[in-house]
């Protein structure tokens, strides 16, 4: 329950539990940062934990304080951590995926990784090839997914990485900055927590909208088979049945 309330808290205010973080030191923050940023990305138990937010709200803190001056978490620290961690955790997950990943589908002990999301995982693979592990990183849970599904469908490790590496490069950089230039804008500093709820939706839309659209996609695929059965069968001349 502690770890479970520790997420929920995490989710609703990331600022506030950075906040208390750096109360233990720079070290400690760094650190703490470098292990959610690593479990979303390197665990594929753990798609939820709210990266984009994290990262949005670190910067905040990198950013100089309006009134002192201060920084509370050094830019020049804190970017090596947040580009080490996407890129050590998609290694993780796909090595995961490549030795173990066919036993953990088949125990169903991954919740969130349902038919759907693993189906649209594995449409951007095919149409995509390895750019998508790059536009995986995007998108909140196939950005968990795409290294585990990578690593399951034979994508050569030597064609993975590049893609891998670029995509944490630009994504933590991406979210970090625009809180370390925009976070301490008044307007944002009193709705921060609008901010992030704006930031979890505007990520959270392209899994959804490909969510709905593989259901009614699959749902007319099935009308259309159903009535071409239908059609086939008035067209099909009747059966006499011997006396």
């Amino acid at each position: 329950m502690g770890f479970i309330h520790f997420i929920v808290e995490l989710l609703k205010d990331p600022r506030a539990a950075i906040a208390g973080w750096i109360a233990m030191g720079v070290a400690p923050t760094l650190g703490f940062i470098f292990l959610i940023v690593f479990i979303e990305t390197g665990v594929v138990f753990f798609p939820f934990l709210p990266g984009d937010s994290l990262l949005f709200a670190a910067g905040v803190f990198a950013a100089p304080d309006a009134a002192t001056g201060k920084v509370a978490l050094p830019l020049h620290y804190l970017l090596p951590v947040v580009w080490c961690a996407p890129i050590i955790g998609d290694q993780c997950n796909y090595f995961i995926g490549h030795f173990f990943g066919r036993r953990i589908i088949a125990s169903g002990k991954v919740k969130a990784m349902t038919p759907e999301r693993i189906e649209k995982t594995e449409k951007m693979i095919e149409k995509w090839g390895p750019l998508a592990v790059f536009l995986g990183r995007f998108f909140p849970f196939i950005r968990t997914f795409m290294p585990f599904i990578s690593g399951i469908s034979g994508m050569r490790w030597r064609r993975f990485t590049p893609f891998s590496v670029l995509g944490g490069l630009i994504w933590s950089s991406l979210f970090t900055l625009l809180g370390y230039f925009f976070g301490n804008i008044p307007a944002v500093q009193e709705h921060f927590e609008l901010v992030i709820v704006l930031i979890l939706a505007v990520s959270l839309i392209p899994t959804i909208v490909g969510l709905i659209k593989a259901k009614f996609g699959k749902k007319k695929s099935g009308d259309a088979d159903d009535a071409g059965s239908e059609a086939d069968a008035a067209h099909r001349p009747p059966q006499h049945v011997a006396a």
